[in-house]
């Protein structure tokens, strides 16, 4: 994975007597390394989301529905909380020795402070604080590089802002909206409909006398129509 420096300026320290603040110094074969102050940033980050995981409560977790890249994209549900519970202790395990992951479960899971681990494992002061520092880089490059999903950032593993996945699979799914049938079209009215319904009656022919015969089959084509379920 290549590092750059809008990944790491804003986890640097400023006081960093390596990388100035930037983030990012110089490592093997001319290539930009990320600096330790980054790397345990990252780890304490991730840490302690862990932290605020464990303290929520069960019942506030919710199921999202997330959307599983693939060669055939489909949706399925998830508990975001409690996989990333179980993804920082498996990750953690498999990148530790047993040394290592033993001060881990002491002194981060198990909230010990430095003089209980000390008598407990039988460790000096200072090189139990390094051997935490080391175990802070080492995991906070492997929660940044694992792949294909890593640990960090958060925004990505909670939020899922993967947006060649979410394009990918919008053009798999066709949404086909649901209209109502349509009812058939009335024929128009005659000029003499018009004028009947708005007189409430048969009109009078000024030319000659009433249409009766003419009116009375323009109210049967009325029933029948309101009959047979047209508007």
């Amino acid at each position: 994975m290549e590092w750059s420096r809008s990944d790491t300026l804003a986890l640097a320290s400023p006081h960093c007597a390596y990388c100035h603040g930037l983030g990012l110094r110089d490592g093997r074969d001319n290539r930009l390394e990320p600096c330790n102050c980054v790397l345990r940033e990252i780890f304490r980050a991730c840490y302690a989301r862990f932290r605020q995981c464990v303290a929520k409560d069960t019942h506030i977790s919710q199921s999202r529905l997330e959307i599983v890249p693939g060669v055939q994209s489909h949706y399925n549900w998830g508990r975001k909380n409690e996989e990333y519970l179980a993804d920082f202790a498996l990750v953690t395990r498999r990148a530790l020795n047993d040394s290592e992951h033993r001060i881990f479960r002491y002194h981060f899971l198990l909230g010990a402070d430095w003089r209980l681990c000390c008598g407990r494992l039988n460790l000096d002061r200072g090189i139990f604080f390094h051997m935490v520092y080391r175990m802070e880089e080492k995991l906070g490059r492997v929660y940044r590089e694992l792949k294909p999903y890593g640990l960090y950032p958060l925004s990505e593993y909670f939020e899922d802002s993967r947006r060649e996945t979410i394009a990918s699979s919008r053009r798999c799914f066709k949404i086909c909206p649901i209209r109502p049938p349509l009812s058939a079209s009335k024929p128009a009215m005659s000029e003499f409909q018009r004028t009947a319904k708005r007189q409430k009656g048969p009109p009078e022919d000024s030319s000659g006398p009433v249409l009766y015969d003419t009116y009375l089959l323009s109210l049967a084509y009325e029933d029948s129509s309101v009959e047979g379920g047209e508007l």
